[in-house]
């Protein structure tokens, strides 16, 4: 019953707080556009806000998924690909750290009470 899956909750963490410096960043590169009058520069701000959201949507999904595995690998997969649609390559490294610890959370299979057979 001793399955704490690190891995998942690692990538799953550090993914959803690089994400959420990511989000930072395209707020940051929309506001800059704003200032200079570029077209479309809000919609790259507000989109950074919905990546720091999905981020912390991650970071819940990292925590999450040392009880509930599969709930927690949901949470981390819709966040990768969620700030990818978002902010596209500013959410690269982000994104493919909460895809990996999410598919993990998804697909490993959980270790039984006891596999050996007690007499």
């Amino acid at each position: 019953m001793n399955n704490k899956r690190t891995a998942e909750f690692v990538l799953g963490l550090i993914g959803g707080i690089l994400g959420i410096i990511c989000g930072i960043a395209a707020m940051g590169i929309g506001g800059l556009g704003d200032a200079f009058g570029a077209e479309g520069a809000n919609a790259v701000g507000s989109l950074g806000i919905v990546a720091i959201v999905l981020s912390i949507l991650g970071i819940v999904g990292a925590i999450i998924v040392r009880s509930k595995a599969k709930l927690g690998g949901g949470f981390m997969t819709i966040a990768a690909v969620g700030g990818v649609i978002c902010v596209s390559a500013l959410y690269i490294l982000p994104g493919i750290l909460l895809i990996i610890g999410g598919l993990m959370g998804l697909f490993k299979k959980s270790k039984d009470k006891d596999n050996s057979i007690s007499a």
